[in-house]
Order: C-alpha cells, then structure tokens, then sequence
C-alpha cells in the first residue's frame, strides 16, 4: 500500500453550468482500520474558493495551514481577497518547493471565476503540477471508481440541482467499491450567490 492510500480517500470536482461542486467522503482511516466517520477534509481558502485534499492526513493539515498563512500574507499585503488563478500559483509555488521531499497530498480546488463567474477547477501531483480542467476531476483510492462514473454521468451546462444529484451519485457508487473509503459523504455546491453544504448518508460497512 502506498503512503498516499495509507488513510484513505475519495474526492471529485465536477463542473457545472455558472457552478461548480465538490463532494468528499467523511472516512479517517489508518490502513483498513476506521478511525473516525465525520472526517472533513475540504477547506475554505476564499469567498468563492474550496480546497479539498487526498492523501495523508499529517500532510494535508500541514498543506493547508501553510497555504493559509500565505493567504493571510497576501490579503494583509494587497488588501484583497485573493483571485482564483493567483491562489493556484500559490499551491503550485508551496508544493515544488517541497519537490525533493515531496507532501503525501494532493490539493483539489473548485472556485467560480470572479470576473465571469465560470467555473474553475484545479488539481495537482505531490511536487504542484498544475492541471486545470473544465469538466471533472477525481483523486483518492478512489479514483478508478470516480472516473468511470463520472464519465458516463457528467454533461455540459448542468443547473446547480442536477450537478448536486450527478456528484452526489458519482461519490456515493464509486466508494461503495473501496474499503479505504466511503461512510458518508460531503458535498459543497458553489455558485454566484451562495455556497451550499449538503452532508449525505452512505453505507456503514
């Protein structure tokens, strides 16, 4: 087993029309053993800007502690919140920083451009390869399982309701399949004027 696997994870961002969704699962795991149930592993890093994270648990809260004090560098320094893309350049610059000792972790982010409230959605490797797709994009042991659902259920232009539904089906069949994850599920829908948290149920075994 991996490092990367070794607390277990599913995540996936999936654009949708003016919106963009993230949905996690809530299982803390060491190796096939539960820890905790209720385990959140997406972070608010801007107004329109959420940041989820698979791979060792140690490694994401040292990420993302990290990535807040720059932000908080850089909203003290310009006096703005930051942008999308500049907080992309941020995770890529802290990542390969790193690249000879890489993190375990692997950042995930979905935000809506301010300028034209399109959806974004960014993901990296360990040493901050940067990849931006405008469809979907899954990471986690779950990954195999995310991408052949995904694939048969994402469209183009979806509302905010039926991307909420098409994630929330993508996450909840693709973990029943791996034992390193599932027991529940966190879904963040994000648009213009609102960001909703909708915590869903799933299987107890």
């Amino acid at each position: 087993m991996s490092i990367s696997e070794y607390n277990g994870s599913a995540i996936v961002a999936m654009a949708g029309k003016d919106c963009v969704a993230l949905a996690t699962d809530t299982r803390f795991g060491i190796s096939f053993k539960t820890v905790s149930t209720d385990f959140d592993r997406v972070y608010k890093m801007g107004p329109r800007i959420y940041m989820g994270m698979a791979g060792l648990v140690t490694d994401m809260y040292t990420v993302s502690a990290r990535l807040r004090f720059r932000l908080n560098l850089y909203e003290l320094r310009e006096n703005r919140p930051v942008a999308p893309r500049v907080f992309f350049s941020m995770i890529t610059n802290l990542l390969y920083e790193r690249r000879f000792g890489s993190y375990f972790s692997a950042p995930v982010v979905a935000a809506l451009d301010p300028v034209n409230g399109k959806p974004l959605i960014a993901a990296y490797d360990c040493i901050g390869d940067l990849e931006v797709v405008n469809d979907f994009f899954a990471d986690g042991t779950s990954t195999e399982q995310l991408l052949g659902i995904c694939e048969t259920l994402w469209k183009p232009n979806m509302d905010s309701e039926e991307l909420y539904e098409v994630i929330s089906q993508c996450l909840l069949n693709a973990q029943d399949s791996d034992a390193l994850a599932g027991w529940g599920a966190q879904v963040y829908i994000i648009e213009k004027d609102k960001v909703t948290k909708k915590t869903l149920k799933a299987r107890l075994d």
